[in-house]
């Protein structure tokens, strides 16, 4: 019995859902049966790119055309699309530079404000370590004031060497020689026990009085020259600013000590009486 053309159609559609429904044939492997569920879930939600245009986006279907000829609009897409990729990666860039800073922003936040609680030097060196160190991952911190003026010749060696650097408007970064080394470290180590071959090295001028404040790294890629420094910048003039609010490290006024009890063998002096004079009434 010979069948129609709409017989034929109808049935080979059914074949081709129930090929579909039914999985691929044995041998074909998980990826065919995924490919199957995928065209099944397709058929049944016809409109499932329209509510879900993201995934359309990151489609490719090319063009079907004669040759190896590509279609106008098929590369238009492709452009299109690698400057989407582009444009997402420097977005992404942006966020994790944004998060960095805000990061920063509030470490840099709570060491001005130990900064400010600081009443003395000390104090104000123990916070730059303290912070420094912990919340900004520095191996050594340091800082030397130097009471003198660094235009004046003094003999400490300290001031010497580091007589060049204190004209300076900006920190200084790269690798140390042995005597700046060993006047601002010293036998300091870096947790890990090595010693400091690099630094960062930041003018401090408040009050006529002048320093450095030094960050060292046991890295010597950590602080290159090139490397920008206006944060460093920023934090020498935050530091200059407490010391300028400092006062002067001078000998606090001696003051008479309070007088002593008196012990009970010396003699007590007796108190004066005053006389009494009689007042008389007149008659």
């Amino acid at each position: 019995m010979r069948k129609t053309k709409g017989e034929g159609g109808a049935a080979g559609a059914g074949a081709s859902e129930a090929a579909i429904t039914a999985g691929p044939a044995p041998g074909e492997g998980a990826g065919a049966t995924a490919a199957a569920a995928v065209a099944a879930y397709l058929q049944g939600h016809p409109d499932y790119f329209a509510s879900n245009p993201q995934i359309l986006a990151e489609l490719h279907i090319p063009h079907t055309a004669a040759g190896a000829a590509v279609s106008l609009i098929e590369r238009q897409v492709r452009v299109l699309r690698a400057q989407l990729e582009t444009e997402r990666g420097r977005l992404a860039q942006l966020i994790a530079r944004a998060r960095e800073y805000e990061s920063f922003s509030a470490r840099l936040h709570a060491l001005v404000l130990a900064l400010i609680a600081a009443p003395d030097l000390t104090r104000v060196s123990a916070a730059l370590q303290e912070g420094l160190m912990h919340e900004f991952s520095a191996q050594a911190v340091t800082l030397k004031v130097f009471p003198v003026d660094p235009a004046v010749g003094d003999p400490d060696p300290l001031v010497a060497a580091f007589r060049d650097f204190l004209e300076r408007k900006h920190a200084l970064c790269g690798p140390l020689d042995e005597a700046k080394n060993a006047a601002l470290f010293g036998d300091l180590h870096d947790p890990a026990g090595e010693q400091v071959h690099c630094a960062a090295l930041i003018p401090i001028r408040a009050n006529g009085r002048c320093g450095v404040l030094a960050i060292g790294a046991a890295d010597p890629d950590r602080f290159k020259p090139d490397m920008r420094t206006d944060l460093l910048d920023r934090l020498g003039e935050i530091v200059s600013c407490k010391l300028q609010m400092l006062p002067p490290e001078v000998p606090s006024a001696v003051t008479p000590p309070p007088p002593a009890p008196a012990s009970e063998d010396e003699p007590k002096p007796t108190p004066t009486r005053r006389k009494r004079t009689k007042k008389t009434v007149p008659e």
